[in-house]
């Protein structure tokens, strides 16, 4: 899907501030689906005078195989997960900027400023922030929620009616926090009961599917499925009896960042864009109409009573959240061979 972005706005007067630049010229996206809103973008093309245009992934992998593929350069930036960021800095895919060419980096959380992904952030800044786990129709099962067997060793109200995420990176974390093994595991028995698990599990799934995990849940097509929780608050607000689970296995927790791509076209305008989401209304932008976190302070006045209520966004006190790591180049293989394995 390729959105074009367009605004003749009136010249900006040149000055030396980034935030009122004059940028003028192109800007490429390369994005998740349904992730930002459009009045965002409308609102950058117009104080800057710049034709953005937008190609969206719909899993950090994908977004690996395309710029493997032969995409690096043609997009500027791109909204990598924190274990991804790793992985294309280790493949060479990123620039870095200064602290010069990013006057709003002040703004960033302080927890999400020195991040391991990204160590005082010279290549990318925080996006939205958020959790994976699944949902359950209330309406199919009333029964407790609080254990990822709801996914691997489900109820009979569930069997055949549930969703998985069409990514191996999350669904393979969650499947290990639920053996209660350790991610990135090269010990051969653990790993054959990983694979045994997701395999047994599958004929309890009616399908694979990110860009479709919120629609499946509103329209009754599944009673349950793995899903990010600002999806999950989406299809609660689009009418789906759904709650939300923290298991007590553990759960999920991410972060999209925007990266600066190697060999942007156009980095200025990268650059601009990048410090433009920094600007605590333009996060909020972003939060209320993809119901995340952002990393960015002074937020709080512009979000939505929905949105900072959400009990997606609210975690209780428990169960933990653990990030996806970025395994090893041989323990990556192997994990490998598992999605293949599941998934042909």
């Amino acid at each position: 899907m390729k959105q074009l972005l367009t605004a003749t706005a009136l010249v900006l007067a040149m000055t030396g501030a980034i935030g009122t630049a004059h940028a003028e010229g192109k800007l490429s996206l390369y994005h998740w689906f349904e992730y930002i809103p459009q009045e965002l973008l409308d609102k950058f093309s117009e104080e800057y005078d710049v034709e953005v245009t937008m190609d969206t992934f719909d899993s950090n992998e994908a977004l690996l195989a395309s710029l493997k593929a032969g995409k690096l350069g043609s997009y500027d930036v791109a909204v990598p997960g924190d274990y991804m960021v790793d992985i294309l800095k280790q493949e060479g895919m990123l620039d870095t900027f200064t602290p010069a060419e990013m006057p709003n980096l002040g703004n960033i959380e302080d927890q999400w400023l020195n991040v391991p992904f990204d160590e005082g952030r010279k290549s990318t800044i925080p996006y939205q922030w958020g959790s994976t786990s699944f949902s359950v129709n209330r309406d199919v099962y009333k029964g407790p929620i609080d254990s990822t067997d709801i996914i691997f060793n489900p109820p009979e109200e569930l069997k055949g009616k549930i969703n998985v995420l069409d990514t191996a990176g999350e669904t393979l974390t969650l499947a290990s926090l639920h053996l209660g093994i350790p991610q990135c595991t090269s010990d051969r028995e653990q790993l054959k009961a990983l694979s045994e698990l997701v395999v047994n599990a599958k004929q309890y799934w009616a399908s694979f599917g990110s860009d479709v995990a919120k629609d499946v849940l509103v329209s009754g097509d599944a009673a349950a499925g793995m899903i990010w929780s600002g999806f999950s608050a989406k299809a609660r607000a689009e009418g789906a009896n759904i709650e939300y689970a923290f298991p007590k296995q553990g759960y999920i927790v991410w972060m999209d960042n925007v990266a600066l791509l190697k060999d942007a076209p156009n980095r200025e305008n990268a650059l601009k864009f990048m410090n433009f989401l920094l600007e605590p209304e333009n996060a909020a932008a972003v939060t209320n109409y993809a119901n995340y976190s952002a990393g960015v302070k002074s937020v709080t006045p512009f979000l939505t009573p929905e949105v900072a209520n959400s009990p997606e966004s609210n975690p209780p006190k428990g169960p933990k959240g653990v990030f996806v790591q970025a395994c090893p180049e041989d323990v990556q293989v192997m994990y490998d061979a598992i999605w293949t394995n599941l998934k042909k």
